[in-house]
């Protein structure tokens, strides 16, 4: 399949890897974050190693002799090309496979009129019945609606089963007097371009039927500069999609939205400076403000965001488990941003996220900074903080946040 003394294909760095779930089965599960592939492999322990092999200058060669090293064999061409073979098929290296998969899925989000749910079925239920009495059990008993003068709130991207009492406290808030709001939905883009926004005039599609997109704002954003249009992130992306559900609970299917997806601001992050130091940002950011000054009446903002991602799933030596040890100081620090968020303190919550390099990697920071540039002088209130073990040996944290005043 692949020649002895040309270079192996790269694996390709946006997968998701993370350790077997599966008892009886140990090793490396991979799998595609962007979805191009459906396939999902866990990687033999001894194997594990061999991957380094991939990164577009060893060869299958390189890959013989440390296959030889590591199982003390020396018949391993079998095992090598079925290695090869194995992670070319499911699209997880730089080759024609892999392209081929890229462009036939981009294509098939292009040339659908809707985007369709991308996690039903699995992060919550895809029957309509079902999912309406799951939410309505997750919704019971919630905390009283926000005063007058709602500007926006902040709920998690997290599976709704792992962070349901933070998403009741969240949008509890909503009452009956913000049915006919659009709600601009800044969702967390986890697999888009930095310093990009991510917009799509397709309607999104749940179990309980259409929401409405906002076409009037939308052409008002599609020409900046940093504005992707019809971004594929938009099919796989939850950050959304979870917000439209609840949205849709609440207020009935057609309920109207402007969804855009922020990326990460990670050169501001890792090289200094204000995001809006980069012009389109700027731009875009503007932008977004004029809507906000000159529509605020019949807005509501919508954050889904989550905050701090510790353990050995994110890349940090701990074993990490949810208000206990190490993530006792993380709930600390957690909550002196918010402080700044609460504050309507842009520039002074971005300085505690650049801290570090952003060492408690919040995946939410890009649409808090957005919405604060945006919106200057709201004030927020904390409405609840969670912290929930997504998996024995890492935590991700969330709160629910209100905010209201210009």
């Amino acid at each position: 399949m692949f020649r002895m003394s040309q270079p192996l294909p790269r694996l390709r760095m946006n997968l998701d890897f993370m350790p077997s779930p599966v008892e009886d089965r140990p090793g490396l599960l991979i799998r595609d974050s962007f979805q191009y592939s459906d396939a999902t492999l866990i990687i033999p322990p001894v194997l594990v190693q061999c991957l380094q092999c991939f990164d577009g200058k060893q060869t299958a060669l390189d890959l013989r002799e440390m296959l030889v090293r590591i199982t003390g064999e020396l018949d391993v061409g079998k095992v090598a090309q079925h290695l090869a073979a194995t992670l070319s098929g499911a699209g997880f290296l730089e080759d024609e496979s892999f392209e081929r998969m890229k462009s036939e899925r981009q294509r098939a989000f292009a040339e659908s009129p809707v985007r369709e749910p991308s996690h039903a079925g699995a992060a919550y239920p895809d029957n309509r019945e079902e999912l309406q009495r799951t939410l309505a059990e997750y919704m019971t008993g919630g905390p009283p609606e926000a005063t007058d003068g709602l500007v926006a709130i902040a709920a998690p991207h997290v599976s709704p089963f792992g962070g349901w009492e933070t998403y009741r406290a969240a949008y509890s808030a909503l009452g009956p007097q913000h049915k006919d709001r659009t709600f601009i939905i800044l969702g967390t883009s986890h697999y888009g371009e930095p310093d990009h926004f991510g917009l799509t005039r397709k309607r999104f599609v749940t179990p309980f039927g259409e929401a409405v997109t906002d076409m009037d704002l939308l052409e008002q954003l599609a020409t900046e500069p940093a504005a992707i249009m019809e971004d594929y992130c938009h099919s796989v992306e939850h950050s959304i999609e979870f917000q439209v559900l609840f949205l849709q609970h609440i207020y009935g299917p057609e309920v109207r939205i402007l969804p855009i997806l922020c990326g990460s601001y990670a050169n501001s992050i890792y090289l200094g400076g204000a995001p809006e130091s980069n012009d389109g940002v700027k731009s875009f950011l503007g932008r977004l403000g004029e809507i906000a000054a000159k529509e605020s009446e019949r807005l509501l903002w919508v954050l889904g965001i989550d905050m701090a991602h510790m353990g050995q799933r994110y890349g940090d030596e701990i074993h990490a488990y949810a208000n206990r040890a190490e993530m006792l100081e993380v709930a600390e620090r957690d909550r002196g941003r918010i402080d700044r968020v609460n504050a309507g303190d842009a520039s002074g919550f971005w300085e505690m996220v650049q801290e570090n390099r952003d060492d408690l990697k919040w995946c939410g920071s890009s649409p808090l900074y957005t919405f604060l540039k945006a919106n200057p002088g709201v004030r927020g209130t904390t409405r609840g903080y969670q912290q929930w073990n997504i998996d024995e040996g890492s935590v991700v944290s969330f709160a629910a946040l209100s905010f209201t005043g210009r």
